[in-house]
C-alpha cells in the first residue's frame, strides 16, 4: 500500500460531485464536524461505557469516551504525520499532513454502532439467535446471514450506520470520506471469519461498500476469489485502535478510583508504573504541590497517556514498512517499549480482576442482557408475523427510516437490529418497562 493512494478525500456516495470547497475546512475536518452534530453521536451520552450511567459521581459514558479517544487520536495522528513527512519529504504534496484530522474523526465514530448497555448489549443480541428463541430462524437464513446476526458486532454496525442508505437519507449514509470510513474498520473481513473473538468488520449488506473503499484506497486483499472476504488493515486503523486502547484503560482506572473500587495508593502505583526513574522524581515533586487527591490522580493519568502516545507513535513509524505491506500483527500497544508495555499490562490485569467484575458493572450487564433480549425477541416476532394485532402496535413505534417491511427475512432482522442498537440505555429501559406493563405513559 502507498500513502499517495491511501489518503483520499473522496466522499462515499458523492463521488460524482468530487470538487474543492471554498472555505478553510478540509474534507476530513468536515467529517469531524458532521459527526459532532449528528443525532447518533449525541445519543452516545446515554449509552453505558463501563460503569452504570452516573449518579452523584460522574463517570464516563460513550460520548465522553469518544471525545477523549478523538483527542488522543488527533495527537497520535499529528505526531505520526510529522514523523512520516520527515522520513518521506516527497509526500509533502499529499494529504498525509491530515492524518491527525482523519484519525480524530474516525475516533468520534468508532462507537456509533454500539447498542445500549455496552458489550453486554452486543452479546445479548448475538446469543438471542445462537442460544435463545432466535435459534429457530437458523434454517430460514443462509450461513452468511446467520453468521452476521449470531456475531452481531458494534464495529460492523458503525460501518453500516455511516454507509447505509436508510429510508429518507441521502445517498451514501453520512457521506464521509473514504479514508475516515476505512479507519473505523478494525476487523476488515466478513462474519464468516469472525472466529472465537466474535469480531468482524461489515455485514453482508455493506460488503460491496467496503470492497469499493478498499479498491479505491489500494488496501491489500488477502483472500482469493470465492473465499470469504478478507483485507489487510487500513494503516490508520492502528492509530484509532491505539487511541481507544489508551483511553478506555487509563480512564477506567480513574473512574474506578472515583467510585472507590481502587484505593488512592493502588491507583497512583498503576499510573506511576509508566514513568522512568528520572520522570518519577519530577512527577512526585509536582504531585506534592497539589493537595487535592483527584487532581493528583488526574495529573498522573495525563502523564501516562502522554507516554503511551509517544510509544505508539514510535511503534507505528518504526513498523511502517510492515504496516503498508499488510504483515504487521497485533495492536501498537503490543509493540511498545517493554517498561511501558508491562505498566499497561498491569493496568489491564487490575481492570479485569477488580473493575469489570465489580458488582456495579455486573449488575448493569445483567439488567442490560434482560432488556436487550426481551426487546429483540418481541421485535423479531413482530416483523415475522406483522398481521398480529400486538405486532402492529410494536411496529407502529418504529421510525420509518428502518425497513422493517423488507422483502427478505434477513432484511427485516437487520432492520430490527438497526432500531434496537440505535436506542440509548434510558430509551431501551423505558420501552422495556412499558412493554412489560411496569410503567405507563403520563396522561
Amino acid at each position: 500500500m502507498n500513502w499517495q493512494q491511501l489518503i483520499s478525500n473522496k466522499r462515499f456516495g458523492l463521488e460524482h460531485l468530487h470538487e474543492a470547497r471554498k472555505d478553510d475546512r478540509t474534507e476530513f475536518q468536515r467529517d469531524y464536524d458532521r459527526l459532532i452534530f449528528s443525532a447518533p453521536f449525541r445519543r452516545l451520552q446515554n449509552k453505558t461505557q463501563v460503569f452504570p450511567l452516573p449518579g452523584s459521581i460522574f463517570v464516563h459514558n460513550r460520548l465522553t469516551h469518544s471525545l477523549e479517544v478523538s483527542c488522543v487520536g488527533r495527537s497520535l495522528g499529528n505526531e505520526v504525520s510529522q514523523r512520516l513527512l520527515r522520513k518521506h519529504p516527497e509526500l509533502s504534496d499529499t494529504h498525509i499532513s491530515e492524518i491527525g484530522a482523519i484519525v480524530s474523526a474516525a475516533c468520534l465514530a468508532h462507537d456509533l454502532g454500539n447498542p445500549p448497555f455496552g458489550h453486554s448489549g452486543e452479546k445479548a443480541i448475538g446469543t438471542y439467535f445462537s442460544e435463545g428463541n432466535g435459534l429457530i430462524l437458523k434454517d430460514l437464513l443462509t450461513s452468511e446471514e446467520w453468521n452476521d446476526i449470531i456475531h452481531f458486532e458494534g464495529n460492523a454496525n458503525a460501518f453500516r450506520l455511516l454507509t447505509h442508505q436508510f429510508k429518507g437519507r441521502r445517498q451514501g449514509g453520512f457521506v464521509m470520506t473514504y479514508s475516515t470510513l476505512a479507519s473505523i474498520v478494525k476487523y476488515p473481513y466478513s462474519s464468516t471469519l469472525a472466529g472465537a473473538k466474535q469480531k468482524f468488520g461489515f455485514f453482508l449488506t455493506e460488503e460491496d461498500s467496503f470492497r469499493k473503499i478498499a479498491e479505491e484506497l489500494g488496501i491489500i486483499r488477502l483472500s482469493g476469489e470465492g473465499e470469504p472476504v478478507r483485507y489487510a488493515r487500513y494503516p490508520l486503523v492502528y492509530l484509532v485502535e491505539a487511541a481507544d486502547d489508551i483511553c478506555y484503560q487509563m480512564m477506567d482506572i480513574e473512574d474506578a478510583h472515583k467510585l472507590k473500587i481502587l484505593t488512592t495508593e493502588e491507583t497512583k502505583q498503576l499510573y506511576r508504573g509508566f514513568l522512568s526513574k528520572e520522570r518519577l522524581e519530577r512527577t512526585d515533586m509536582i504531585c506534592s504541590m497539589v493537595t487535592d487527591t483527584n487532581e493528583q490522580i488526574a495529573y498522573l493519568r495525563s502523564t501516562a497517556i502522554g507516554i503511551l502516545i509517544k510509544e505508539c507513535t514510535r511503534a507505528f513509524v518504526e513498523n511502517e514498512e510492515n504496516i503498508l505491506a499488510g504483515t504487521f500483527s497485533g495492536p501498537l500497544i503490543n509493540h511498545m517499549d517493554e517498561h511501558v508495555r508491562k505498566a499497561y499490562e498491569a493496568c489491564s490485569r487490575t481492570a479485569f480482576s477488580r473493575i469489570y467484575c465489580s458488582k456495579d458493572v455486573v449488575d448493569i450487564e445483567l439488567a442490560g442482557y434482560k432488556v436487550m433480549s426481551t426487546l429483540t425477541d418481541l421485535m423479531i416476532d413482530a416483523v415475522r408475523y406483522p398481521e398480529k394485532a400486538y405486532s402492529q402496535l410494536l411496529i407502529n413505534r418504529v421510525s420509518t427510516q428502518y425497513d422493517i417491511s423488507a422483502p427478505s427475512l434477513y432484511g427485516r432482522i437487520i432492520a430490527v437490529l438497526d432500531y434496537i442498537s440505535g436506542m440509548t440505555d434510558v430509551y431501551a429501559l423505558d420501552l422495556y418497562r412499558k412493554i412489560n406493563g411496569n410503567s405507563l405513559p403520563a396522561v
